[in-house]
């Protein structure tokens, strides 16, 4: 809703405030103070050094930051891949069809993920396909987590397309393969890089269904994260978290570059 006046602005703003700040910014400064903080005395941090990243940018918190990236950027790509083809599968399916394949996609996310985890780990860990104990598993766990997200995004943009443009190309004589890559696959590509981004950051911080999967040779950064405050350096653990935010950020601002730059082609 469009505030007009000056007072009724400020009342928005102060309102979003007192919001904003408790509920989302707090817990993050709290964080990242807590990386800094050779001591935590009273309600404040103490004792400032930058120690804590030393220990958070090589090692094996170096080699669990690149885990994430290589399983993030792969369980992205999948998902967006399965979630972009199943979308246009669903957008050519009469409503009944298009009902079940929106259940099934969503049925992942509809139950904890550390369910999701150990139907995998289940259902990977016997003959014919043994997977148990590798990345590959860490990854299709991710995969399924995230593949919702993709096919919803896709679903929802593909609803929005005008006919119009797919209606001329094939009156002039284009093929089904030509009008969808290059027609309806360019002006998709918005929508595809922002669920590319969301499917990034999702699997990024994903905790539950890892724990569960993931060998000892594959660890990613939010597990190293769980294991430094579980054994009780919180301080070394808020530097890794401050990490694993910092790439995921960095990582969505590149997506959202090349998403503004696919909107204005």
């Amino acid at each position: 809703m469009l505030v007009h006046s000056r007072t009724g602005k400020w009342t928005t703003w102060g309102l979003f405030a007192v919001l904003f700040l408790p509920l989302f910014a707090l817990p993050l400064l709290v964080i990242l103070a807590a990386s800094f903080a050779g001591h935590w005395s009273g309600a404040f941090p103490s004792g400032f050094t930058g120690e804590h990243y030393q220990s958070a940018v090589r090692g094996e918190s170096l080699q669990a930051l690149t885990t994430s990236l290589v399983t993030a950027l792969s369980a992205s790509l999948l998902a967006l891949t399965v979630g972009t083809w199943a979308a246009l599968a669903a957008a050519a399916l009469k409503k009944g069809g298009r009902r079940f394949l929106d259940g099934l996609f969503m049925l992942p996310v509809a139950v904890p993920s550390v369910v999701v985890g150990l139907s995998v780990l289940v259902a990977f860990s016997k003959p014919p396909v043994i997977l148990n104990g590798t990345s590959t598993i860490v990854i299709l766990a991710h995969t399924i987590l995230v593949t919702a997200f993709a096919y919803q995004s896709v679903s929802a943009a593909i609803l929005r397309l005008d006919p119009m443009y797919e209606q001329a190309a094939a009156s002039l004589g284009a093929r089904p393969a030509y009008v969808l890559w290059r027609v309806k696959l360019p002006l998709l590509l918005p929508s595809l890089t922002a669920a590319a981004g969301l499917c990034f950051a999702l699997s990024m911080g994903e905790l539950s269904a890892t724990m569960m999967l993931y060998p000892p040779d594959w660890t990613p950064l939010p597990v190293q994260i769980f294991a430094a405050t579980d054994r009780g350096s919180l301080f070394t653990g808020a530097a890794v978290s401050v990490v694993l935010m910092g790439t995921t950020l960095l990582v969505l601002f590149a997506v959202s570059r090349i998403r503004n730059r696919a909107s204005f082609r």
